[in-house]
Order: structure tokens, then sequence, then C-alpha cells
């Protein structure tokens, strides 16, 4: 009997040590377990702050490549619109068919009523002229603008030769203004003169991410060629 009762004494300690070791050891991977999501729950605010301090110090591109091309190359862009009188005399449509037809890309279209702070910025450097109140004043009427991005070789010197002097009377036969209209505020579209101002008529009709699209064109092989 004396012997049962020790052998009883002798299993309790262990039985509780063994318990004792099984809980300790849960504990510290319990511990480890909490130290590691804290660990990831940290990484990924500071991701995130990154990723924020990064999108808010550097400006939105419109896609991955510079937003007006690469100057010279098939990859350079221009920006044309055409305005509210081209529109209201349904011109939209042969003024397309021109670009297509020459074989430059677009890449980029909408039709939106431009506000009268778009307007400013677009015509900034006309601000001192005598009809720059008449020009926003026609730009923002309510009649949308068909503001577009044509991608080509030397797309922006041949987009103006295609579009014609600004006063119409003085373009040559055949372009744009020249065949389309007779009157200097009332011209019909708009194209960018310089790289420069590529970029920056670009930048502020379609400078959200994702207004303009990558893409080629099927008969690119029988258009773009410098053999």
């Amino acid at each position: 009997m004396l012997a049962r009762a020790t052998a009883r004494f002798a299993v309790r300690p262990a039985t509780a040590s063994i318990k004792a070791r099984t809980f300790a050891t849960a504990s510290r991977a319990a511990a480890s377990a909490s130290s590691r999501r804290m660990a990831m729950a940290t990484a990924g605010v500071v991701t995130a702050s990154a990723l924020s301090y990064a999108y808010l110090q550097k400006p939105i591109a419109a896609d991955s490549k510079p937003i007006a091309g690469v100057k010279g190359t098939f990859s350079e862009r221009t920006f044309i619109a055409i305005k509210p009188d081209g529109v209201q005399r349904g011109l939209v449509g042969k003024v397309i068919s021109r670009f297509e037809e020459r074989g430059y890309k677009l890449v980029g279209l909408k039709a939106l009523a431009p506000s009268k702070e778009l307007a400013e910025k677009h015509y900034d450097d006309l601000k001192a002229r005598p009809f720059f109140a008449g020009l926003v004043n026609y730009m923002t009427s309510g009649t949308p603008v068909i503001a577009m991005v044509w991608e080509g070789k030397d797309v922006i010197k041949q987009g103006r030769a295609m579009i014609g002097a600004t006063n119409p009377l003085e373009s040559a036969p055949g372009t744009i203004r020249g065949q389309y209209c007779i009157s200097v505020g009332r011209n019909i579209i708009h194209g960018s003169d310089s790289f420069e101002s590529a970029e920056k008529e670009i930048g502020l009709w379609f400078g959200k991410a994702g207004e303009l699209v990558e893409w080629t064109p099927a008969n690119v092989d029988w258009i773009q060629s410098d053999n």
C-alpha cells in the first residue's frame, strides 16, 4: 500500500512538470506569432506610407512613357483639339479621318466642356492679348471640345502643317483650315506648335493616369519603317 501511494506521488509531479513545459512552449510560440504579425503590420504601414509619400511627391504620369513621347521618334505625340465651332459644324469625323489616313495613331480622346481655369491655362501665353477674354468665353461656351493625342513620327510639325495657318485665309488649300473655315476667330482646330507645347498641353488635358492608351495598330509594319 505504501508503495502504491509513493508511486502516485511520484507520477503527479512528473505530469505537472510536463504540463508546465507544454504551457511554456505554447506561450513562446504564441508570442513569436504575435511578434511576426506585429512586424508584418509595421512593414505594411511603412510600405503604405512610402507609397503615399512617393505618390504625393511625384507628378502623375499619363502612362509609362514620357507624356509627349520621345521627340523625333515614332513615339512622338501632339495635342490636337477640335474647338466648339468645329464640333457645332459636324467636322469631328473629317478631322479624325485626316490624321488616321495619314498614318498617325490615336492614343487619347475625350469630349469635354472646358472650365474657365483650364481654358486660361491652355492659352496662358495669350493672356496679354486683347482677344483673350473672348477666346476663353468661346472655348467655355458649353459646346464640347474634342481633345485628342496623336502619336507618330514628326507628328507635331506635320500636325501643324495639316492644320494650316492660324488665319484660315492664309492657309494652303487642302489643309484643314484652308478647306473648312474662313475666320481667324473660328478656325475650328488647335494643334501643339512645339514639343514643349505638346508636353504642357497633353499634361493639362490628359494628365491623369490611364487617360492615354498604349497600343499597336495591326498595320503598323505597313506605315512605320525606316528600312
